[in-house]
C-alpha cells in the first residue's frame, strides 16, 4: 500500500523519516510518496486535504481536526525551542513600548499564517498586525535589505542570525513556557482519518521506529539530511536536530498531550482558532 507523505527538509524531519522512507526498518508492507516542503506549505496541503500523512504546524491543525487525526510519534516538541523576534533595529526588549502600541504600523515578516509561531506573536503582541508573510529562510534577508522591522524566526535560523547582525528582541518560547509550564508544541503529524484504523495505528508504530532506529544511529541519515540541509554546516545539522528531536518524538504521552491541549484551549479562549469537536488523537 502506498500512501503520500509530506514532511520538510530540515534536518528534524529528515533524521526522524530517514530509516521509514529508506526502508532501513520493515515498514510492513506500506510505501510512501513523498513531497518535500517548508512548514507552511505544508500546511496549505493539509488545509485542502492533499496528503495521507503530513507535517504540520499545531496551529494550523486547529483547522483540519475534522479530517487528520494526530500521531503520537514524530512531534517536534520542547523547552528553549521557540521562535525568536528578530531585529536589525533597537528595540529595549520584550517590553518596549513600540511592540505594545495600538495600530501598530511596525511590519513583521512571519513563516505563514498558520505556524505556530504565529500563534504565539498573536499571544504575546496582539497589537502586531501589520505581518508580511515570507518563506521562514527569507526572514533574515527581508530584514537585513530593510523590507522588514521584525523577523519570526524558526529552524535553523535560530543559530544563524547573530552572525548577519541580528538581535533578539523576544524569545517566545520562553514566553510560552513561563505562561503555561508547558513544552511548547510546534510541530506534528497528522493522518487522514478516512485511512483505516489498521492503518493509523501502523503508521504511528513505524514512524516511533523511525526515530527510534535514528537516536540508535545517528550518523545512518546523514547524507540523506545534508541533501536537503541547504549547505549547513553538520554541526549546526546537528544542533538542529537535538533540539527539536526528542523523548515527545518517540511519543507524545502525557506530558506533550497536556502541551498540545493547553495550546489549543488558550487559542480558542482567545479566539484565534475555532472550537474543535473531534477527538485529536488517533
Amino acid at each position: 500500500m502506498k500512501l503520500t507523505l509530506g514532511f520538510s527538509p530540515c534536518p528534524n524531519d529528515t533524521f526522524i523519516f530517514d530509516a521509514l522512507i529508506h526502508h532501513k526498518i520493515d515498514t510492513e508492507g506500506l510505501t510512501f510518496e513523498v513531497y518535500y516542503d517548508d512548514v507552511e506549505t505544508l500546511n496549505q496541503k493539509a488545509l485542502r486535504g492533499e496528503l495521507d500523512i503530513t507535517k504540520l504546524s499545531f496551529h494550523a491543525f486547529a483547522y483540519v481536526a475534522n479530517q487528520y487525526a494526530l500521531l503520537d510519534a514524530g512531534s517536534a516538541l520542547g523547552f528553549g525551542v521557540g521562535p525568536l523576534l528578530i531585529s536589525q533595529k533597537q528595540f529595549e526588549g520584550p517590553d518596549d513600548p513600540q511592540l505594545q502600541t495600538l495600530n501598530n504600523k511596525l511590519k513583521i515578516g512571519i513563516p505563514g499564517k498558520y505556524t505556530t509561531a504565529n500563534f504565539l506573536l498573536g499571544i504575546a503582541y496582539p497589537h502586531l498586525q501589520n505581518k508580511q508573510e515570507l518563506v521562514f529562510s527569507e526572514i533574515e534577508s527581508a530584514l537585513i535589505n530593510e523590507q522588514i522591522d521584525l523577523g519570526l524566526i524558526i529552524h535553523e535560523n535560530r543559530f544563524t542570525y547573530q552572525d548577519k547582525g541580528l538581535t533578539r528582541i523576544v524569545d517566545l518560547g520562553d514566553y510560552w513556557e513561563k505562561l503555561t509550564g508547558c513544552a511548547i508544541p510546534l510541530g506534528g503529524i497528522v493522518i487522514n482519518r478516512n485511512l483505516d484504523r489498521e492503518v493509523q495505528l501502523k503508521v504511528n508504530r513505524l514512524i516511533r521506529q523511525s526515530v527510534e532506529f535514528a537516536f540508535a544511529h545517528p550518523k545512518s541519515g546523514i547524507d540523506f539530511i545534508r541533501q536537503h540541509a541547504q549547505a549547513m554546516e553538520e554541526s549546526v545539522m546537528y544542533k538542529h536536530i537535538e533540539l527539536y528531536v526528542n523523548k515527545y518524538s518517540i511519543n507524545l504521552g502525557e506530558e506533550g498531550r497536556k502541551a498540545v491541549d493547553t495550546l489549543f484551549k488558550l487559542a480558542q479562549e482567545r479566539g484565534i482558532i475555532p472550537a474543535i469537536q473531534e477527538n485529536l488523537y488517533i
